[in-house]
């Protein structure tokens, strides 16, 4: 049976193009790589939990700082540059973790992680859409599928390197991430995406000025002590060994991107973005109650409970980033980047916190007020339906400013 032309132009794309794709498949892999290992680390190491914990703190932290410059440096030195240096970084970064031999080392190293994947993953989509054939409907499928293929193999393969060893998925990331390096360097020889220059107080001005942009940003703050509570502390109550956390979190990742990529474009078609995004709030908060009990009485709950967590998480990801873009009239660059910078303060504390309220009182409580926050998210949303009316003023998204809502909402 012949293929269609369709079929056909999406699959006969430029080697740079498959080498981009490639490379955002290993830096999506590296956000649930280190769930499945979390317990061995601290038990090997002779780390707390809390201290384990701040794999992601440092991760996230740095993260959302190096989104306020990403879009300076890249307008400067040009995509192809950015790329390059968000590659190495990761493979040096990752590859120390890999031969650290304490756990506060790790934790500074994965700091250097951080910065290397946003640099990486801020300017990827731009640079498919650049070298894509058959145009940006094209590109945008290929870094969708990068993107889901990524969130979904993270958890399982750091699950099954972690069976051998804790450091495995560290030198797995770095060789995987050292081998998409050398096929950019090899095949992606011109800049293919115009350089926009960004001044570097742009995303400051933009949270200081735009006060709809600052309340989504609060909100996001409080879904993300709910979204990584339920990512990295559950690896500890589940008590499951490195390929049974890592099958848990493949389906959490699963529900991800289903979700992410189809299921948030069909809501946002045909019901406000304020309601969607109030209403998942309200049913992530009632599964993070539920992911409280199940701590206490029941792992197989919880595994649950972390599946249709996974399936609100990709709804909201993309209906947030979808109303950041039109919560103002800033570049769409400019919006996510102050965005994504204060959103990850909640994904920062979240970890730490959870272990610290876990040792307090028990694995009841870090989902407990995990859904305190979450919901109290809902509220503010439905409390700023008037500041926010702009967001809902526009139903339909194109494909593009669809695909570039998934690609920043998902790279948290």
């Amino acid at each position: 049976m012949s293929r269609s032309p369709a079929t056909s132009s999406l699959l006969h794309q430029p080697r740079a193009v498959w080498a981009v794709a490639f490379a955002a498949v290993i830096a999506f892999m590296g956000i649930g790589l280190v769930d499945p290992i979390l317990p061995a680390i601290s038990a090997q190491l002779d780390a707390s939990p809390t201290q384990a914990e701040l794999l992601f703190t440092s991760y996230l932290l740095v993260t959302g700082l190096a989104m306020l410059v990403t879009s300076w440096v890249s307008g400067r030195i040009g995509a192809r540059r950015t790329l390059l240096i968000g590659l190495g970084l990761v493979v040096v970064f990752a590859a120390c973790a890999g031969a650290a031999g304490d756990v506060n080392t790790i934790i500074g190293l994965r700091a250097g992680w951080g910065l290397g994947n946003a640099l990486f993953i801020s300017t990827a989509l731009a640079t498919i859409v650049g070298a894509a054939a058959g145009g940006a409907g094209n590109a945008i499928i290929l870094y969708e599928a990068a993107l889901g293929l990524g969130i979904a193999i993270g958890p399982l393969l750091g699950g099954l390197l972690g069976e051998v060893s804790w450091r495995a998925p560290f030198f797995g990331t770095a060789a995987l991430m050292a081998i998409a390096f050398v096929a950019l360097l090899a095949m992606l020889r011109d800049d293919t995406t115009p350089r926009v220059r960004v001044p570097l107080r742009a995303p400051f001005s933009a949270l200081r000025r735009e006060r709809g942009l600052r309340r989504l940003a609060v909100t996001a703050v409080l879904y993300n002590i709910g979204f990584f509570t339920l990512l990295a502390y559950t690896p500890f109550p589940l008590g499951f060994g490195a390929i049974e956390l890592g099958l848990t979190f493949f389906g959490w990742g699963v529900g991800v991107a289903v979700t992410s990529v189809w299921v948030a474009p069909l809501l946002t078609a045909r019901y406000r973005r304020t309601s969607v995004l109030a209403v998942t709030l309200a049913l992530l908060s009632a599964d993070l109650l539920a992911a409280a009990a199940a701590a206490v009485a029941s792992p197989a709950a919880l595994v649950v409970c972390v599946v249709i967590g996974g399936l609100l998480l990709g709804v909201l990801n993309t209906v947030f980033t979808e109303a950041v873009m039109e919560a103002t009239d800033l570049p769409r660059t400019v919006a996510s980047s102050a965005y994504s910078s204060v959103r990850f303060l909640g994904g920062a504390v979240a970890p730490p916190l959870a272990a610290w309220l876990a040792s307090q009182a028990g694995d009841w409580l870090p989902y407990t007020v995990a859904a305190a926050a979450v919901l109290a998210g809902a509220i503010v949303v439905r409390a700023s339906r008037d500041l926010l009316a702009r967001v809902d003023a526009h139903l339909a998204e194109s494909p593009a400013v669809e695909a570039f809502a998934i690609a920043v909402g998902d790279a948290a």
